[in-house]
């Protein structure tokens, strides 16, 4: 097992990632307000990993509970957060009981977003289940549902207490779930880190295979370069936006399929095309480097095209992104592969040109 440090001052937190290290979650958690928690899972989920989880938390004498919600994106909304409250509320829940969730980016969200909210903030544990969670979405305190004009565009950031990822579980995903993950971690190689970029040019066929050193590696070299811009820039003011590369188009691609149409990470991947051709019109991106970052997207068989969106949508839909300001969008570009910045003088006719 590792352990990292999203280094917060007296919010600090750990993040553990090794393989089979659910069965040890008990004696990994931290100091908590109480002795007991819920668990928030979903019913794809809680048939493979519920009962590991159970035991290790009986093991350390902490009592739970288990609220089982609807699976997938569909269901990140205003109606699934009222159930988990509701639920919370029926189990006389108080403001020392810790929730875990025990899932994907969803699962992260939803219940984060309740911890958040319920009592006006109760402790928060994540145990990721899927490649994504585990190298993007539990890390950072980011908190959301969805609305149908715009994802993730209600929410709270509200930092969990420990992070506890077992590689392990990623053995159970669907290949199109556990490839759209690869999305997250290429993206961090490509906005912030050369030397990742590379190793996963090498490597790409290791974690296909899902080899578990090759996975464990891009998990906690992900976790690295994500625990150390959330720990400079916590509420995303300024840094921390570069790891929205790929997203504006991203997020725009899933509103306007239909959330769950396309899977996150799949959705960033052709958003990161896109943004790769914006950055060659605007901040210098070498056509060399564009075309590195597709040919690593197709080998990892993400999609690289978007699909069909007539170009007003795509420009409605990337106005109402949290990054724009003052009704100007605003792009995470890249200067060269590894470095990344946030570009706020795009041309509507430099974007026009981009989505054809």
């Amino acid at each position: 097992m590792r352990t990292l440090t999203v280094a917060l001052g007296e919010r600090s937190y750990p993040i553990h990632v090794g393989e089979g290290i659910l069965k040890r979650c008990g004696e990994l958690l931290p100091a908590l307000p109480s002795r007991r928690a819920v668990v928030v899972t979903n019913p794809v989920v809680a048939p493979l990993h519920l009962d590991v989880l159970q035991a290790a938390l009986s093991a350390a004498g902490i009592s739970h509970e288990v609220i089982v919600v609807p699976d997938g994106e569909t269901h990140k909304d205003w109606a699934t957060l009222y159930e988990i409250h509701t639920r919370l509320l029926e189990l006389g829940v108080e403001r020392s009981t810790t929730l875990m969730a025990l899932g994907g980016g969803v699962i992260g969200d939803l219940a984060g977003f309740a911890a958040a909210t319920y009592q006006r903030g109760v402790p928060l544990v994540q145990v990721p289940t899927t490649l994504l969670a585990q190298v993007d979405s539990s890390v950072g305190g980011k908190t959301a549902v969805n609305h149908p004009r715009g994802k993730n565009m209600i929410g709270a950031f509200h930092q969990p207490r420990a992070v506890i990822s077992d590689t392990a579980t990623l053995s159970t995903l669907p290949d199109r779930e556990y490839i759209a993950g690869m999305a997250e971690v290429i993206k961090c190689g490509a906005v912030r880190d050369l030397a990742l970029f590379e190793w996963l040019e090498a490597n790409i066929d290791r974690l296909l295979a899902r080899d578990p050193e090759a996975i464990e590696h891009a998990v906690i070299e992900s976790c690295r370069i994500k625990a150390g811009i959330v720990a400079a820039d916590e509420r995303e003011s300024g840094e921390r936006a570069l790891l929205n590369f790929g997203h504006t188009f991203g997020h725009a691609i899933e509103a306007a399929t239909g959330y769950g149409a396309w899977l996150h990470g799949e959705a960033v991947a052709a958003g990161m095309v896109l943004a790769a051709g914006l950055s060659q019109r605007l901040t210098g991106l070498s056509a060399k480097d564009a075309e590195r970052l597709r040919r690593l997207l197709v080998h990892a068989r993400l999609p690289t095209d978007a699909p069909p969106i007539a170009v007003k949508r795509w420009l409605d839909l990337t106005l109402r992104d949290k990054k724009t300001e003052s009704g100007r969008r605003r792009y995470v570009l890249l200067q060269a592969l590894g470095r990344a910045v946030v570009h706020s003088d795009a041309a509507e006719a430099d974007v026009r040109a981009i989505l054809g």
